[in-house]
């Protein structure tokens, strides 16, 4: 026999993952009571499965890459990784897959925990079933805000179902580097986990059905990354489909659109993903479930007044810390309404509004090298009707990419709008570069004028100097 409870709030957040964990954070700072609502682990993706078991794959294959272009320490570290270290590292940093900390988290800042499937059952109420069966119906006097995030997308291919493929879950929790690996797909996921399971052990297969490599950021980036891939020992294949897969005694085999059958001990589809919205009662209000949540600036979903979506619910940059910023935005914006504010700084860049999301999202992009964007590429801001120039520097020009690394490799690109001389993008790729970005996303962000960036002396011998290069380029 199940038992039903009711209880109201001001505040109910369905998913507590990064996003989650924040709007509750900040309406709670707003003394709004708030119920956090979690049908897996607190922490979501990003703790356990995306960001933070990735970059601990990640961080000693770029430490002993960098380290194996500097004199006096390349002969020390041209062993193999020590895979079982690594793997325990990572599992460290996902605290072993339980999240006593974060419910303490939770429960520090006074946000409830209920756990279970949460639905939407009515305007401004959420039922949740909890693990013995037991429902709990909660009121929001004010907003319901949906941060549940995003799925790994499957394709519709067949045999897929008998293959039991890897999705980024898998690649990011595996207990052993399979011999061999295929990976479909070629944008971050893909690039990162083959970058990370080639220098682990495996024998990777990277399969990409376009030209090239990350095909969202500046063509170079891409070029760049694959070229070391392919030094690294893996087959990049671009141009290539999968038509279908198998699992034959053990063994994946996929059959390309060229007719090429590749085998593998696994196989990693990174080709996309899904909004997790298809079980969480959207149908009750009149919304398509599965769909992708239309937001305003404040994240509230269009047609409502009470239902906001953050993060990659919204479909508007699908990153943790883009999706923790909208969670700010969101809580602020909450916490206004609720005290009968009429958002008065819901313009641009106003403290109750993400306009970072249309012109300075950043990224980085952890493989050997290193990627990291932020703003417009070229070919977006010309699209988008600005009147631009590219800016290109190789970082051989900088002293201290030289000290950095023997050989350094890589390329840095500014967007310079021509009528109003600001950057609306940069792209830096290199060894190290992910920590070079925020000083770009500031410039971006702040449309700081070239004149005034002219100002911004960047400290000798550093990798920084490249800023210098590129308004000496721009110059002339």
């Amino acid at each position: 026999m199940t038992e039903t409870d009711s209880n109201a709030y001001d505040v109910v957040v369905l998913g507590a993952g990064p996003v989650g964990e924040i709007v509750a954070e900040r309406t709670r700072a707003a003394g709004l009571s708030t119920a956090v609502v979690e049908s897996e682990l607190v922490g979501g993706e990003c703790s356990y499965w995306a960001c933070m078991p990735s970059k601990a794959l990640l961080r000693p294959v770029i430490a002993r890459a960098d380290a194996r272009k500097v004199p006096g320490l390349s002969q020390a570290v041209q062993g193999p990784l020590d895979t079982a270290a690594v793997l325990a590292h990572r599992d460290d940093k996902t605290s072993h897959w339980r999240d006593d900390g974060q419910v303490d988290w939770l429960d520090g800042i006074g946000a409830d925990l209920y756990r279970g499937q949460g639905r939407i059952s009515a305007p401004r109420t959420v039922t949740v079933t909890g693990p013995d069966g037991a429902a709990h119906i909660l009121t929001a006097r004010h907003a319901v805000a949906v941060a549940t995030g995003s799925r790994a997308l499957l394709p519709d291919l067949p045999g897929l179902d008998g293959v039991r493929p890897w999705t980024s879950r898998e690649a990011t929790s595996a207990k052993a580097a399979p011999g061999r690996l295929i990976v479909v797909g070629g944008g971050v996921v893909a690039t990162e986990m083959a970058t990370a399971w080639q220098a682990l052990g495996s024998k990777v297969t990277l399969l990409v059905r376009g030209k090239g490599l990350l095909n969202r950021m500046e063509p170079f980036a891409g070029e760049l990354v694959q070229e070391a891939l392919t030094e690294a020992g893996a087959d990049v294949r671009t141009g290539t489909s999968v038509k279908s897969v198998s699992r034959e005694n053990g063994t994946v085999v996929a059959i390309t659109d060229t007719g090429d059958r590749i085998e593998a001990d696994e196989i990693l589809f990174a080709t996309g993903r899904a909004p997790r919205t298809d079980d969480i009662g959207l149908d009750t209000v009149g919304l398509e479930p599965g769909s992708w949540l239309p937001v305003d600036d404040s994240l509230r979903v269009e047609g409502f007044d009470w239902l906001y979506g953050v993060g990659d619910v919204n479909h508007r940059a699908l990153l943790t810390h883009q999706g923790k910023y909208q969670a700010r935005i969101a809580g602020a914006a909450i916490a206004a309404r609720a005290a009968g504010d009429s958002l008065t700084e819901a313009g641009p860049w106003g403290a109750h509004a993400a306009t970072a999301d249309h012109h300075a999202v950043p990224q980085v992009v952890f493989a050997d090298p290193e990627a990291a964007a932020v703003g417009l590429s070229l070919a977006e801001a010309e699209q988008a009707g600005h009147r631009v120039r590219a800016v290109d520097v190789e970082f051989t020009s900088v002293a201290g990419a030289g000290l950095y690394a023997d050989g350094y490799k890589g390329r840095a690109r500014m967007i310079v709008d021509l009528e109003d001389e600001i950057l609306r993008g940069v792209t830096f790729v290199g060894p190290g570069v992910g920590e070079l970005i925020h000083s770009a996303t500031v410039a971006v962000a702040g449309q700081v004028p070239i004149g005034r960036l002219w100002h911004a002396v960047p400290s000798y011998p550093t990798v920084s100097e490249v800023w210098l290069r590129l308004l000496e380029a721009y110059r002339g």
